[in-house]
């Protein structure tokens, strides 16, 4: 085998596990409605077919990464991938609520183990600059591009089949990427060191918490004490999982990945602009199908120009940009253009037509897809083999934390401006939307002076030495 071709696969299968797990946060979306209708959900447990995924995706990144660097990663990956493509045919299969519900837990469960071995072994196989730079360019398409991928697929999945087909559609995928992943994927060792019990329980327990209660402030407030009571759980479990990360022998997130400063602002960054780019799009869609009257299948390709800014982006990043300008003026640069954008979006009204704002969304794909490319590069740049699970780890984690953050935060920010608007209920929807996207603008200026304050100016073009499996695997293709 070719080391090119051997090369396109380990591509192929990594940028397919992201494109699964990326595109089922958003395609189940559309067909909530008819998910409801058939398998009788009332419309207060509707949105846990959502939340189930995210909340064990979420809980278990950070064990899962672990679990990557102590069985292996390539054997992790598949392993994940499995149960997702398993998980995905029980889900389009059920005949009840539970049972959905179940498997969209399970499929959470999946992409936890596999997602963060995706991302460490795409570092792995792509040790060079130019080559990293290249697929992680294409990793940080699919991982923005595939939210809006999802609502495409979702709406002409409904629209043209039945809502069956938005869970049973990974199936082939995840077969394709076992093939692919089984034939080029590298494999690394097992570590014969000891496993950090309660690390693992303690930042299970302390993410999951913390997600589940980020979960409930959408749906019941701030002050439910179902909110206050998981988030006071979550904080507990993960300053215990920090001081217990200090002392264990094999910890499952090693505190030296924090160390360096533009490393832990890359992860602090992920969450500004996570929490801005999914309350927009969530509102947005909103708007989209509430005022303009959309379908599902309309509102997706709405997005398409979104998703071409961001292409582009991450591209001109890729094979271009970050070779020659340094993270601190593409990442203030990348959220500045995203911010620029959703402050346009502020303008809407209920009179508004899609010409009106469609230019908002490419500056917030473009200014995604730079801040995104520069994030990932800095969040990992540098890391020990050893610890490249637990730093891709970190990085889904933080990902799915500023997704949950920011929805949260929105739907509450939501709540109050509508109760305070008056008018017609298209003016005070409206009203309570642009609201929202003031405060997305708010975090994403946020996330811009941080970037401005913490990143390095100049040009960064040290890797961290790739580990010994890697020279065998390229010596056997």
């Amino acid at each position: 085998m070719s080391f090119r071709f051997s090369s396109s696969l380990v591509l192929a299968a990594v940028l397919g596990c992201q494109l699964m797990v990326v595109v089922d946060s958003t395609i189940v979306n559309v067909a909530l409605p008819d998910i409801q209708r058939a398998l009788g959900f009332s419309s207060a447990s509707l949105s846990w077919v959502l939340n189930a995924y995210t909340l064990t995706f979420g809980g278990l990144l950070l064990l899962g990464a672990r679990l990557g660097d102590v069985l292996g990663r390539r054997r992790t990956f598949l392993a994940g991938v499995a149960l997702f493509a398993v998980a995905s045919a029980a889900g389009g299969l059920a005949t009840d609520a539970a049972v959905l519900l179940a498997a969209r837990a399970v499929q959470g469960v999946g992409a936890a183990i596999a997602a963060p071995a995706a991302l460490a072994l795409l570092m792995i196989r792509f040790p060079q600059p130019a080559d990293r730079a290249r697929a992680l360019g294409l990793f940080t398409a699919v991982s923005l591009g595939g939210f809006s991928i999802g609502l495409v697929a979702g709406g002409m999945l409904v629209e043209w089949l039945n809502w069956r087909w938005v869970m049973v559609v990974n199936v082939p995928i995840g077969v394709l990427v076992l093939v692919a992943g089984a034939i080029a994927l590298p494999t690394t060792p097992r570590e014969r060191r000891p496993f950090d019990l309660a690390g693992a329980v303690l930042s299970t327990g302390g993410v999951g918490a913390l997600v589940f209660g980020l979960v409930r402030a959408a749906e019941a407030g701030w002050s439910a004490p179902s909110t206050l009571a998981p988030i006071a759980v979550g904080v507990a479990a993960l300053g215990g999982f920090v001081l217990a990360e200090r002392r264990a022998l094999q910890p499952i997130t090693p505190l030296r990945i924090f160390a360096d400063l533009g490393r832990s602002s890359a992860f602090a960054g992920r969450l500004f602009m996570v929490a801005g780019f999914v309350g927009m799009m969530f509102f947005l869609t909103r708007f989209m199908q509430g005022v303009l009257g959309f379908g599902p299948l309309t509102t997706g390709l709405a997005y398409l120009p979104m998703t071409m800014g961001t292409l582009v982006a991450t591209q001109f990043s890729a094979r271009w940009a970050s070779t020659r300008i340094g993270p601190r003026p593409l990442l203030v640069l990348g959220f500045a253009l995203a911010a620029g954008g959703t402050g346009w979006l502020t303008t809407i009204g209920p009179t508004s037509v899609y010409g009106d704002f469609v230019g908002a969304t490419v500056l917030v794909g473009f200014g995604g897809g730079l801040a995104f490319f520069s994030l990932t590069t800095a969040a990992l740049r540098d890391v020990h083999p050893e610890d490249a699970g637990a730093a891709s780890g970190m990085v889904n984690a933080v990902q799915q934390l500023g997704g949950a953050l920011g929805l949260a935060v929105l739907v509450s920010v939501f709540g109050a401006a509508t109760h305070a608007t008056g008018g017609s209920a298209a003016d005070v929807f409206t009203g309570g939307v642009r609201a929202t996207f003031w405060v997305s603008t708010g975090l994403l200026l946020a996330g811009m002076a941080l970037m401005a304050l913490t990143q390095p100016s100049r040009v960064v073009r040290t890797l961290a030495p790739a580990p010994p499996v890697v020279e065998e695997e390229l010596s056997a293709v």
